[in-house]
């Protein structure tokens, strides 16, 4: 079969693919200890599940506008106000379905062929591949562990060229879970005004920091919103990943061109979905500092377990729930030891095969010699993962 160019230049995404083998396996009964999933383990809040089924009884299961009702948009608007200390009105708000929705449209509006990218590597996987459908090329610019995976401006204004034409700011981030300071990122902002590149700022992890960060956005600093985008979802905030709704905040110009691409793309996000996120965007946020605070423990037990096994080193995440431990002692050949395997990404397939350990290989991210592991997870899934980790490397190392 023939088929266009555009959808051979990506791949599917990796993260569902990891997902995908590890149903497999266990479909066949097998006991999995699923570090995979990018999504809380937490239920939906029940204020948010009752105004969805208020919405169904009452009938509210028509078309809507392609942008998102107005009731919505205006509490978008509002609660980003209230917690992200940002200014938008309700015409700057576009909702879609989801927040890797919202960023496609918004590569798809704004790059085209022979347009450039920057994006902070490591990488959440979706970045480069929408880039590269819509005809961009990425360009990407290394951020260190030792510096807790913080972009820096210094790195990104080396990055650009006459050619580029957005960059995109993932904090807290997917993989890392690096998280960008206020002050540096004003500092991105400068580089990205001086040189008349949009920024794009995915804040789907924004209520995920632990201290000292705390929930920031950039359209929050002086002069910010002719340049900066806003990507917001609430998959990760309030549980809703299979409800589907995002939202993009930006210059109302832009706003239209999304919303003339939703109109001829997916037409209006789920109604009754529209109607639980008014909920989300309303009600009570009692759920979110909950979550948080469980993901605090776990992420204190995951990465002093990683780091307690032979050959792993493992940097605090800063936000999201993601630990990113480095295995590449185990890629190379170390005090006459012969290497595990060639690549993560073997690792990660032995893992699942051998260990029952489900992971995601740096490759994925553009980080070679790491793997991702999701700790929205239960403390007793998580224990059960590092005695399995701890067991596979250790028998791998007598092995060598």
């Amino acid at each position: 079969m023939q088929l266009t160019d555009r959808i051979n230049r990506i791949q599917i995404s990796p993260t569902a693919a990891v997902l995908a083998e590890a149903e497999k396996l266990k479909a066949k009964g097998m006991d999995i200890a699923d570090f995979g999933p990018g999504e809380p383990d937490f239920p939906t809040p029940d204020h948010i599940k009752k105004a969805a089924i208020r919405a169904i009884q009452e009938d509210k299961s028509k078309y809507t506008p392609a942008g998102g009702i107005m009731p919505l948009r205006e509490a978008i608007c509002a609660w980003h106000k209230r917690e992200l200390h940002s200014s938008f009105e309700p015409w700057e708000c576009v909702v879609s379905v989801g927040g890797k929705h919202s960023i496609f449209n918004v590569i798809s509006v704004l790059i085209q062929r022979g347009d450039e990218v920057i994006i902070a590597s490591p990488y959440w996987v979706s970045f480069p591949d929408i880039v590269k459908y819509a005809g961009g090329t990425p360009v990407f610019v290394g951020t260190n562990p030792e510096d807790g995976f913080t972009l820096r401006a210094s790195v990104i204004e080396k990055a650009i060229t006459p050619r580029t034409k957005l960059l995109i700011v993932n904090s807290p981030c997917n993989p890392t879970g690096g998280v960008v300071p206020p002050e540096e990122y004003e500092r991105i902002l400068a580089v990205c005004k001086k040189h008349n590149v949009w920024l794009m700022g995915d804040e789907c992890y924004s209520h995920f920091t632990y201290e000292p960060n705390k929930p920031y956005s950039i359209a929050s600093a002086p002069r910010a919103k002719d340049k900066v985008i806003i990507i917001g979802s609430m998959s990760k905030t309030f549980a809703m990943t299979g409800w589907r709704i995002g939202y993009t905040l930006g210059p109302e110009a832009l706003i239209q061109a999304l919303i003339k691409l939703q109109s001829q793309s997916t037409s209006n996000p789920t109604s009754v979905a529209q109607y639980a996120a008014l909920e989300a965007m309303t009600g009570t946020m009692e759920t979110v500092p909950a979550m948080l605070a469980e993901y605090a423990k776990r992420r204190k037990r995951i990465v002093e377990g990683l780091r307690a096994i032979s050959g792993v080193t493992c940097e605090w995440p800063g936000g999201a729930f993601y630990a990113f431990p480095n295995i590449s002692e185990h890629l190379s050949k170390v005090g006459g030891k012969q290497a595990l395997a060639k690549s993560c990404t073997e690792i990660s397939k032995m893992l699942l095969d051998k260990a029952h350990v489900a992971v995601v290989p740096g490759e994925a991210f553009g980080a070679p010699g790491y793997l991702r592991l999701s700790y929205a997870t239960s403390i007793e899934r998580i224990e059960e993962g590092l005695r399995r980790l701890e067991r596979f490397f250790a028998r791998a190392e007598a092995a060598a």
